[in-house]
């Protein structure tokens, strides 16, 4: 009876061992390192622009991609109320007026990750315009916007003006990052392929208070900028981009306002060529001096406070010339190489994406969808000769006080467009006129938020221990069958 019970000991503990051996080889073999899944990273940038303000989330991969993070938008919010330029006289009430979107935002962001937050603050034209008007005030404003955002669980990094440049090449970059004109991933060639910046698309941007046009000219240029050079996902890039302030849209309707004021022989009431028929619409002189558009001295055109009275005519020529006369197309001489003003420009080549309100204007007159330059012309022109009975009867949905201005707005993207920025019957139908890819919103702050995940460090992989999923299984049974006899010859030997 001693022997049956010492030899079932000496075999169970044999097995036993046996077993051990077993799960610590399945355990170990065939052992390899696994990165754990990127973590996620999140950023805002606020654009704040003449007329309204709006915030943009974005997130990221960690890791990033060449040092530049594939950014994805996650959330957009459109601030409630005027652009910030309106408080000037309480800036408080701008900080105020950015809670609710804040507060929005936040909610599609992780607590854990809250802190982490880049949160970017621009303003473009509107803002560059009342800086040079009062600085004072636009520091002001600034300063009560950050305090704003410092109360929240973001990592504020600053509120600034941006240049008319960055604006325009920020905007370049959201569209060929969106058009995926930057680096591409070649399953045959089993690598990421650069397309060269000649094959990128032009941007085109129409603001309230500037316009911006950005593209890579073909071959060699001069009088470039050095907001135009920037580097993305491991590769420089050189782009032309100018921007011109005071040829925003609401800016163009002050100066055409002035200009129309200064010409008539009247001097209450003054004929609008641009505006149906049988609209009026009454400033007051005083208005011009609120921008540094039209506040400068004229001997024919005394900025006080008397009232005057535009009347509609309907005038679809008419309005274009009064259009064309806000541009200064004699300075540039005969050089083809020459937009405005005086203003050296490349030739304009390849594609282009026109956004902002260059898109919002012909979306409302449907013509976005391709359109040759002869029927925008024929439309537009249609257009301009109704009268506002016609247009407001049509139109009910549509804003009383905007309604009226889509004659000038599409003759002075006409102009623009062929006048000023030289695009001819041909190169017309290399632009689109679209506002989203896909879900995504066109404009500077997806390019400004992937510029600077360039100095957001990248996180290191993770890296865990780990084997294939059957071999794992398999060591698991072993390690539970030995745990389980190594109790039952625990048993067997204090019984024993």
């Amino acid at each position: 009876m001693f022997i049956n019970k010492k030899l079932f000991t000496t075999a169970l503990l044999g097995l036993l061992v046996t077993l051990s051996i077993i799960a610590l080889i399945l355990s170990l073999v065939r052992v390899e390192d696994v990165t754990l899944p990127p973590t996620v990273q999140y950023g805002m940038v606020f654009d704040a622009g003449s007329s309204h303000t709006s915030l943009f989330v974005y997130e990221w991969d960690s890791d990033k991609q060449n040092n530049t993070g594939v950014v994805s938008q996650t959330f957009s919010c459109d601030v409630q109320g005027p652009g910030i330029t309106s408080y000037a006289n309480d800036p408080p009430k701008a900080g105020d007026s950015l809670r609710e979107c804040l507060e929005e935002a936040l909610k599609v962001v992780p607590a854990a990750k809250q802190r982490d937050v880049s949160a970017y603050f621009g303003a473009t034209a509107g803002m560059r315009l009342l800086r040079e008007q009062n600085s004072s005030a636009a520091d002001q404003v600034l300063a009560e916007i950050a305090k704003t955002i410092q109360e929240y669980p973001v990592a504020f990094c600053g509120a600034q003006i941006i240049t008319g440049e960055e604006e325009g090449a920020y905007g370049w970059i959201t569209i060929n990052y969106l058009l995926e004109s930057f680096t591409k991933y070649s399953p045959k060639a089993h690598m990421w392929v650069h397309p060269v910046a000649a094959d990128s698309f032009g941007a085109l941007d129409l603001g309230g208070a500037s316009t911006q046009i950005s593209f890579a000219p073909k071959g060699s240029f001069i009088n470039w900028n050095e907001t135009s050079r920037f580097m993305l996902y491991g590769y420089s890039y050189n782009i032309y981009t100018h921007s011109y302030i005071c040829y925003g849209q609401n800016e163009m309707w002050k100066r055409l306002a002035k200009e129309l004021i200064v010409e008539s022989p009247s001097s209450t009431l003054v004929e609008h060529p641009c505006y149906p028929k049988d609209y009026r619409e009454t400033i007051s002189l005083s208005s011009f001096r609120t921008s540094p558009c039209t506040n400068q001295s004229d001997p024919h055109l005394p900025l006080d406070d008397r009232n005057v009275t535009l009347e509609g005519r309907s005038n679809a020529s008419g309005c274009l010339v009064a259009v064309k006369k806000l541009f200064n197309f004699s300075a540039c001489g005969q050089s083809q190489d020459c937009s405005f003003d005086g203003i050296y420009q490349p030739p304009v080549s390849g594609q282009f994406f026109a956004f902002s309100a260059f898109y919002y204007n012909f979306k409302f007159l449907n013509l976005t969808e391709g359109q040759s330059l002869a029927t925008v012309r024929e439309t537009i022109e249609r257009f301009c000769a109704r009268t506002w009975e016609d247009l407001s009867s049509n139109y009910p949905e549509e804003d009383p006080e905007r309604l009226p201005k889509y004659c000038a707005n599409a003759n002075y993207i006409l102009t623009l467009l062929l006048d000023a920025y030289k695009f001819n019957e041909t190169s017309w139908n290399n632009i689109f006129f679209q506002m989203t890819v896909g879900s995504t919103n066109v404009g500077w702050t997806l390019g400004y938020m992937l510029n600077l995940t360039n100095m957001i460090p990248a996180e290191a992989p993770a890296w865990v221990k780990g084997h294939t999923p059957s071999l794992w299984a398999a060591a698991i049974a072993f390690i539970t069958l030995t745990l389980a006899l190594g109790l039952v010859a625990l048993v067997v030997l204090l019984w024993t």
